[in-house]
């Protein structure tokens, strides 16, 4: 059956074979707008696995014990560095089709 189905797949070959071809209208899968899904996820398991969230955390640490002086710069810095590494999880999920609650 697998020969004869030949690019088609299994089921559809069965489906047309027992209903008859005309009992679907042929579908036609969409183009995928990922161009290169395997190099998006090395990139998103490269930042899952950095050790950025670990140095913020450190920079957290630093501040709550007084190491390291806030002052509106390094609060604003710090505050962008985390909104950047959100932005670019969240589209990398988005580009590989991921729900954004799931975990690469």
């Amino acid at each position: 059956m697998l020969e004869r189905s030949g690019k088609q797949p299994l089921a559809t070959y069965l489906r047309d074979l027992i209903l008859g071809a005309a009992s679907q209208a042929p579908r036609q899968r969409a183009a995928s707008k990922v161009q290169d899904g395997e190099a998006l996820a090395r990139v998103l398991a490269a930042l899952g696995q950095s050790r950025i969230a670990s140095n913020l955390n450190q920079l957290a640490k630093a501040v709550n014990i007084g190491v390291l002086p806030v002052t509106p710069v390094t609060d604003r810095e710090i505050s962008e560095a985390c909104s950047a590494i959100i932005a670019m999880r969240r589209d990398l999920m988005r580009a590989l089709g991921m729900a954004e609650g799931s975990r690469p």
